[in-house]
């Protein structure tokens, strides 16, 4: 099972407060009947109580962020003079062993800066096996050998000086690694115990940042439930403030002055006309009436128009079959005489071509020509 965490537990408070706060305003925004025109001193208030909710949750946030800062500025102090104590142990320890082990006089180029030189220096001749004797020294010849139980003697002590030095430095060594085991040892017992007193501190901080949140959250809970019963109560309020404002209002009184606009008597508003009264009807019917009346008279008008129409048409076409028929007579009168006087040509034609036939047959050509053209002129 996981822990919740401080800031996880912020994030969800500021979801949830995020999510109730935008529940709230779509309940402002939608509802018609609570939409006013002028300033909303709910939503300022809410506002307002949602800012010192933030400002709260801000200022614990900002008090969770010192602690956690102070206490890792003192894990850093402590771990800081931790590297101090190591580096100045660390220094310590190579002083020392140079000190002990890097002496100037034990290094190899010495012997060439070295202001005892010439105190320290052998004389010409120390021994037999000294290796400064060369031939061209003259300080050894064959068969010398002065100081052959001195030599010998020298050599069995510093052997057993070098033993000792030896058996010396390898006890010292112990000694040095023991102490820096136990103070190895001291040191993490103590980092171990102030790096459990610092768990200590911060699992306490912990419980407290958690009693914190959930204190928060249960009051929080509390508000959250009395502000629903608050808003339920007042929305049931409502609820029967409007019922009996509807009872007792003008909508379902059907009360027609209710209609009544501003703008002139002659005017109504549509959405709460409940129609004509009983006077505005019967003028409605009386101007039917009229209507109907002069309907009547504008159709009988008309009646009598086309009856005259007619009638005129009727003697129009009467005059006209009499003109017609007056002018086939004269037609016929006209074809009767045009015969006649086809038939008299046509008579005279033949009685002149008959007369004509037998002139010619009586004279010769020539005067008949001349006479037919003289009785043609």
């Amino acid at each position: 099972m996981e822990i919740a965490q401080p800031r996880d537990l912020e994030r969800y408070l500021s979801l949830a407060k995020r999510r109730h706060g935008e529940l709230c305003r779509q309940k402002r925004i939608f509802n018609a009947r609570n939409r006013i025109i002028g300033g909303d001193t709910d939503a300022w208030d809410a506002q307002v109580h949602d800012q010192k909710i933030k400002e709260a949750t801000e200022k614990a946030r900002h008090e969770t962020f010192a602690a956690e800062m102070r206490q890792n500025d003192k894990i850093t102090c402590i771990l800081e003079g931790r590297e101090r104590r190591d580096r100045k142990s660390l220094c310590k320890a190579i002083n020392d062993f140079q000190q002990t082990f890097q002496k100037p006089e034990t290094r190899r180029e010495f012997d060439l800066s070295d202001p005892l030189a010439l105190r320290k220096d052998l004389p010409a001749r120390q021994s037999d096996n000294d290796i400064r004797n060369t031939v061209s020294g003259m300080q050894k010849f064959m068969g010398e050998d002065l100081n052959f139980h001195e030599r010998k003697k020298f050599q069995e002590e510093q052997n057993r000086e070098w033993s000792l030095q030896q058996q010396r430095e390898r006890e010292s060594a112990r000694a040095h690694q023991r102490c820096a085991e136990g103070l190895y040892f001291k040191t993490r017992l103590q980092f171990d115990e102030t790096a459990k007193h610092l768990q200590n501190l911060e699992s306490a901080t912990r419980k407290a940042v958690c009693a914190a949140v959930k204190e928060f959250n249960r009051n929080q809970a509390t508000e959250s439930v009395e502000r629903k019963t608050r808003e339920k109560k007042q929305e049931q309020e409502d609820d029967l403030a409007e019922i009996s404002n509807l009872l007792r209002g003008d909508l379902l009184s059907e009360n027609p002055q209710q209609a009544a606009s501003s703008f002139g008597p002659h005017r109504v508003v549509p959405d709460r006309w409940k129609g004509m009264t009983r006077e505005q009807l019967e003028q409605i019917r009386l101007v039917q009436k009229q209507q109907i009346q002069e309907k009547l008279r504008l159709r009988e008008e008309e009646w009598q128009r086309d009856r005259d129409w007619d009638r005129q048409r009727v003697q129009r076409a009467g005059s006209t079959l009499l003109v017609e028929r007056q002018q086939k007579r004269q037609q016929r009168d006209l074809r009767r005489a045009l015969d006649c006087a086809n038939l008299s040509l046509a008579k005279e034609q033949r009685s002149q071509k008959k007369y004509m036939e037998e002139v010619c047959t009586n004279q010769p050509t020539e005067g008949y020509f001349t006479q037919f053209n003289t009785g043609s002129r």
